[in-house]
């Protein structure tokens, strides 16, 4: 089926008009950033007195050890998780299946403040853990659904030739399907890794007081509440907190939009 001319064209333009109306805003804030801040004291770079104002060395490096840990471990997780209800039947799989859905369903307002007081029971608020172990079992359960897509399509052929070969399911599943699922799972870590630098309401509530493990989201709105006279501080802070994210997704875009576009194929 080929495509007019004048309908191309129409086609472009509205994706310009889509993007453009996407980056304003962003463009609007990095333009502010770059902007001198009378407000603030001293000569310094809206930038760098941000950083130092803001204390967003401390906050970014907290960030960058949960969004580790989370990424890590719930996609080795997902992985299994995946495989075993992708490829393997067993009693109750489906059932436990849509229990595990029930993480992607619930959003977490509804269940942060009982998970509160049931880490404060167990002496894990104002850690580390309670700052991740939550993350990871939400990114656990959307990766478990993510990746069982992939394994229950993925070509039967190649499963039983590395059988007749003598491999083992473990090999299988390491050195057969994982190499073959790479954009689905960069596509899962580039998406788990926004989730969880991103998130504020679950560092907001389990660190009440350890200010060394205030994230980076939480470290911005701590900032926009002490200092709220320079809107150009501000808007470097927000450049600063959201560079990361972006950063990565421009190393990786290539694979994540395969993986993408491989996911709605197999939808």
């Amino acid at each position: 089926m080929q495509v007019s001319r004048p309908e191309r064209l129409a086609n472009y333009a509205i994706l310009m008009a889509f993007a453009v109306f996407a980056l304003y805003p962003l463009i609007g804030i990095v333009t502010a950033a770059l902007q001198p801040d009378t407000q603030a004291p001293g000569g310094l770079p809206n930038f760098q007195q941000a950083w130092d104002i803001g204390r967003f060395g401390s906050y970014l490096r907290a960030s960058a050890l949960v969004s580790i840990f989370v990424v890590g471990v719930s996609t080795v997780l997902s992985i299994l998780a995946g495989f075993a209800f992708g490829t393997m039947r067993f009693r109750g799989s489906e059932a436990l299946f849509y229990v595990m859905l029930v993480g992607i369903m619930v959003p977490a307002e509804a269940i942060v403040v009982p998970l509160f007081f049931d880490l404060r029971a167990i002496g894990l608020t104002d850690t580390f853990w309670a700052l991740a172990l939550p993350q990871v079992a939400q990114s656990v359960a959307f990766g478990t659904f993510w990746l069982r897509a992939f394994f229950r399509s993925s070509n039967r052929s190649i499963i039983e030739a590395a059988r007749l070969d003598g491999a083992s399911t473990w090999r299988i599943l390491w050195q057969v399907l994982v190499p073959l699922a790479r954009p689905a799972l960069v596509t899962l870590v580039v998406l788990t890794f926004m989730w969880t630098w991103n998130e504020f309401l679950i560092p907001l509530v389990m660190v009440p007081t350890n200010e060394s493990l205030r994230t980076a989201p939480l470290g911005l709105g701590f900032f926009s509440g002490q200092y709220t006279q320079g809107f150009a501080l501000l808007a470097a802070g927000a450049v600063i907190v959201a560079l990361p994210v972006v950063v990565l997704y421009l190393f990786l875009q290539r694979h994540f939009i395969a993986g993408m576009l491989e996911g709605a194929v197999r939808d």
